[in-house]
């Protein structure tokens, strides 16, 4: 077991002593205060008269594994962190600072772990600030849902994804604690194989939104929307939770927007874990894998809020339907899209652009964009295709210094719908702005290359990329 030496035994001192005393540890303390050490001797401390900036105070504590050097002067501190480590390398030593400056002076010296007290209290008051901050939320969206007298319509972005449908389940476990029916709606389509296989092996209930009157719903949440742009509902939103700042201000009853985690699932776990529920495997399994997919199995942009609701939920997953929604079969047209994505793509530097032509499934792109990323020196892709009338757009980026979504709201947002973030995007362009020509059977090969030259230029363009400077290639 351990030795501890603790020296200058204040209010600080003191505590850690008596916790280490607590858990049955063997601790000397020495402190220059003889009345102190009278008093800690009274407590039953082991406690001895010594100045700690004296070269003998580092004999006294040279059979000790830990060193804690806790005195409020910061001088005395340093000092002693000095006599120690001249006497011995191999102590254990932790020392108390006062501010940055000599938190890093005791560590040049030596110290293994400086604490700063202040530090100390503020990360705690932070902490209760949190809790208490999700206590006053939680209260508050529970008033709003317990308010509906008739159903709650969740509502996802158009054409949900992992982290969008997760949290919607969440919240529909949510209402349904507080003794209110949910139905989850979307707008588009589930197209993305993984996305498919989610909702089906957890047996996730997702409505069109098409298919229902929302005037039959009293009370309306929309969720994780600000991923896919302006989601057009004509009637009042009493809830908006989610993990992107959403453009404009919100009128809803209830608005929780973290920017400081990665995942709306986040943000609903830490709801299921305020309102004391116990989390079905089924919801777990929605969520982690939600968290999961959002930070590319915590690859991007992972905070400690995520990580910590990812730990929570872990235990109550099922893994193995994890492993089965990460490894769908890809679908003809899927492969079709990629092969066609991978032939025709121009590179200029890091950045990929390529035109998978005339498509079936718009959600193939978004699979190809994220699997061209995988490339060697690729930073950023895109790629589009025609459906029908319309040119569909999904574009992926990993490098720091680039907001993909800015970059596709500067090229197509006049002309067209655009929507994402930093590191994915989409966005979809009437075929008409670049031709003013309907579509037929003779000319679509002439209009998939007149198109595939305009948004081509567009989107190098929007990426800061000089076309002419750089040396086109197919990056073979």
């Amino acid at each position: 077991m351990s030795t501890y030496a603790i020296l200058g035994c204040g209010s600080v001192g003191h505590s850690v002593a008596e916790e280490l005393v607590e858990r049955g540890k063997d601790v000397l303390i020495l402190d220059k205060d003889e009345s102190r050490v009278e008093a800690l001797r009274d407590q039953d401390l082991n406690a001895q008269h010594s100045d700690i900036m004296d070269p003998e105070s580092a004999d006294l504590v040279a059979d000790r594994d830990v060193v804690l050097i806790l005195a409020s002067d910061v001088a005395a501190n340093e000092q002693a962190v000095k006599n120690i480590r001249e006497r011995n390398d191999e102590q254990y030593i932790v020392a108390r600072a006062s501010d940055p400056v000599t938190s890093e002076e005791l560590r040049e010296l030596g110290a293994d772990v400086v604490v700063n007290p202040s530090q100390v209290i503020s990360d705690a008051a932070l902490r209760a600030l949190e809790s208490g901050e999700l206590e006053y939320k939680a209260r508050q969206l529970s008033e709003v849902i317990e308010s509906t007298t008739n159903r709650l319509a969740i509502v996802t972005h158009d054409n949900p994804d992992p982290d969008s449908i997760a949290s919607g389940v969440a919240l529909q476990a949510i209402a349904e604690h507080l003794g209110i029916d949910a139905d989850i709606l979307y707008f588009g389509d589930i197209g993305h194989q993984e996305n498919r296989a989610f909702v089906n092996l957890l047996d996730i209930e997702l409505t069109p939104f098409e298919d229902v009157d929302i005037e039959e719903y009293d009370t309306v949440a929309l969720i994780d929307p600000a991923k896919a742009g302006e989601v057009t509902i004509d009637k009042p939103i009493d809830i908006l939770i989610d993990h992107y700042e959403v453009e404009g201000d919100s009128d809803a009853e209830f608005v929780d927007v973290r920017p400081n985690v990665s995942a709306t699932s986040t943000i609903l776990t830490k709801y299921i874990q305020e309102f004391d529920l116990s989390v079905s495997e089924a919801v777990a399994t929605a969520l982690l894998y939600g968290i999961r997919a959002e930070t590319l199995d915590f690859r991007r942009e992972t905070t400690p809020a995520d990580l910590t609701a990812a730990a929570y939920l872990y235990p109550f997953a099922n893994h193995d339907t994890l492993e089965q929604v990460e490894s769908p079969n890809m679908s003809p047209e899927t492969l079709d899209v990629l092969a066609e994505a991978i032939r025709s793509r121009e590179v200029q530097g890091s950045h990929l652009v390529s035109n998978a032509g005339f498509i079936r499934d718009r959600d193939a792109l978004s699979q190809a964009a994220q699997q061209l990323l995988n490339l060697e020196g690729i930073t950023t892709t895109a790629v589009f295709g025609i459906v029908e009338d319309t040119i569909y757009l999904a574009a992926r980026s990993k490098d720091i210094r680039m907001n993909i979504g800015r970059v596709l709201q500067d090229a197509f947002g006049e002309i067209g719908e655009a929507a994402g973030h930093s590191t994915q995007a989409s966005a979809e362009i009437p075929l008409g702005i670049f031709t003013g020509i309907e579509i037929s059977e003779e000319n679509r090969e002439t209009l998939l290359s007149l198109t595939e030259e305009a948004v081509t230029r567009k989107l190098f363009d929007a990426m800061g990329v000089d076309q002419e400077a750089s040396s086109s290639t197919n990056g073979s």
